[in-house]
């Protein structure tokens, strides 16, 4: 599976190189995050419980940076397991600062699946990814935004109030034609494929910033 794509982050290139330093910004962008730990500056560990109604499933998987050019451009190789599944992927982001004072980040991935993961149509995951790749990066902005605000202002913190798991599902669901028929085990594997997607390609920046 290919993910491609650009976001523009309204803030400065370190600024947003610095905000994914910081473990809890990415498991605030990706709800059933629950352990997200840094082993050495090269390598993370993650834990997720992905929830979807009544269903439930696992997943542990690591990251490893490469090719980090700070704060410009680097890669990540990744990969995790859990009951519906395996896979792993590489991911390439590059950030570019614009006159305007924004931050454009382009990204690219390539992701492997096996086991029952395999089993999903190519269009359905492509079809939630996209969606919840443009949730986790609406999220990410807030993030930014009250990172900004504690710099302008001096205060020590200014929170932001992320989504819940319900509320990402919710925002996934608008994009995706009718699910109440799909089986519990298609829905769950429709949610975890793209959420370790965004998983690949967002930790790419986090880990950058070990550098």
């Amino acid at each position: 599976m290919k993910i491609e794509g650009t976001h523009v982050f309204n803030g400065p290139r370190e600024d947003v190189w610095e905000m994914f330093y910081d473990p809890n910004v990415l498991a605030s962008a990706l709800p059933g995050a629950q352990k997200m730990e840094m082993v050495n500056e090269d390598e993370f560990k993650f834990d997720m419980n992905v929830r979807v109604g009544p269903v439930s499933g696992a997943f542990s998987g690591e990251l490893q940076l490469d090719n980090v050019v700070k704060p410009d451009s680097l890669t990540l190789k990744g990969g995790g397991k859990g009951a519906p599944g395996f896979l792993n992927g590489v991911g390439n982001i590059k950030f570019k600062e614009q006159e305007d004072g924004t931050t454009l980040m382009e990204y690219e991935g390539e992701v492997n699946i096996g086991g029952a993961l395999a089993s999903v149509g190519q269009r359905m995951i492509d079809s939630v990814a996209k969606s919840m790749i443009r949730t986790g990066f609406e999220t990410l902005d807030k993030a930014l935004a009250a990172r900004l605000a504690t710099k302008e202002t001096g205060a020590e913190s200014v929170e932001f109030k992320a989504p819940t798991e319900a509320q990402f599902a919710k925002e996934v669901a608008k994009d995706m034609v009718k699910m109440e028929n799909w089986s519990a085990e298609t829905k769950l594997i429709l949610y975890i494929v793209p959420v370790i997607a965004v998983i690949i390609l967002l930790a790419v920046i986090l880990n950058s910033c070990g550098a």
